[in-house]
């Protein structure tokens, strides 16, 4: 074969133009990033598992909830139950619990076999009756029971359409100011008896050893001090104490200060714990 006769070889296929690849829609938004590149369609080899979602368009809170969902539906009569089209519909339902979640289908497989017993009670002969009474229905117990949850249900629904502190109103909370006169706190009667014991040691650092009989007049002293008062609007509660007078008229005047407070012609007034005792005239003088 002459060189003018072969046949051209073959030359290996060209590489494929990068411009070829890229997407025609590259101006759209990417759908995901996959590794920081941009994903314009979705892979067609991508595998969702069959239980990677689950819908749930109905739920229930019991056997009786589902029954009386599915009496209630199809407007049945909820006196004369359908026996077989109700426990068809129910099985059908327990049976898509029962492959997701074995235990949560146990309560409903309960009320299953109690559907199932029912409609074979109703496919027997009824049992013989009393002259003048009815024959006993196989499904009076279930309607009972799915009437009282039917009335317990809407009571709740009633109960919870109720204003609810806290999530449809809050309590009001206004402060009323009760008087616009000051009222200053009560003295304690332990900063009272310090007090006291102060002006007694004070006493005993001034007195004099005289040997003397005089009668002292509580009523006398009672009205020194409320003359003492007059005209000032406080007065600390140790200058009310004359220490060269000696203990017993110390005494006599710390009594009529307290009767004067028992019957409220004077207040013992402190601003704070610990803060000097004043003492005051509990009325104005005329």
């Amino acid at each position: 074969m002459s060189p003018a006769t072969a046949p051209a070889a073959e030359l290996p296929p060209a590489p494929p133009d990068p411009a070829a690849t890229l997407p025609e829609v590259v101006d759209q938004v990417a759908r995901a990033r996959l590794y920081g590149e941009p994903l314009f369609a979705l892979p067609q080899d991508l595998y969702i598992p069959p239980d990677a979602l689950e819908v749930f368009l109905e739920a229930f809170e019991g056997p009786l909830d589902l029954l009386l969902y599915l009496i209630r539906k199809q407007n049945f009569n909820i006196l004369d139950i359908p026996m077989a089209e109700v426990t068809r519909q129910y099985l059908g339902y327990v049976e898509q619990v029962r492959a997701r979640n074995l235990e949560l289908a146990g309560e409903y497989l309960l009320m299953a076999a109690m559907l199932i017993e029912i409609k074979s009670r109703m496919l027997l002969p009824p049992k013989k009756a009393a002259e003048g009474e009815e024959a006993e229905d196989p499904r009076a117990e279930l309607v009972r029971r799915l009437l009282e949850y039917e009335q317990m249900k809407r009571a709740a629904l009633r109960l919870n359409d109720l204003p609810q502190l806290g999530r449809d109103f809050l309590r009001a909370q206004v402060h009323v100011e009760q008087s616009l006169v000051p009222r200053f706190p009560d003295v304690d009667p332990i900063d009272l008896q310090t007090a006291w014991r102060d002006i007694l040691r004070r006493a005993t650092l001034v007195q004099h050893h005289r040997i003397r009989r005089e009668e002292l007049s509580v009523r006398e002293h009672m009205s020194l001090v409320l003359r003492q008062l007059q005209g000032r609007r406080f007065v600390e509660f140790g200058d009310l104490f004359d220490l060269r007078q000696g203990v017993p008229v110390l005494v006599v005047t710390f009594i009529a200060m307290l009767e004067l407070a028992k019957e409220t012609l004077i207040e013992l007034t402190q601003a704070e714990a610990f803060a000097p005792i004043y003492v005051r005239l509990a009325y104005t003088p005329t």
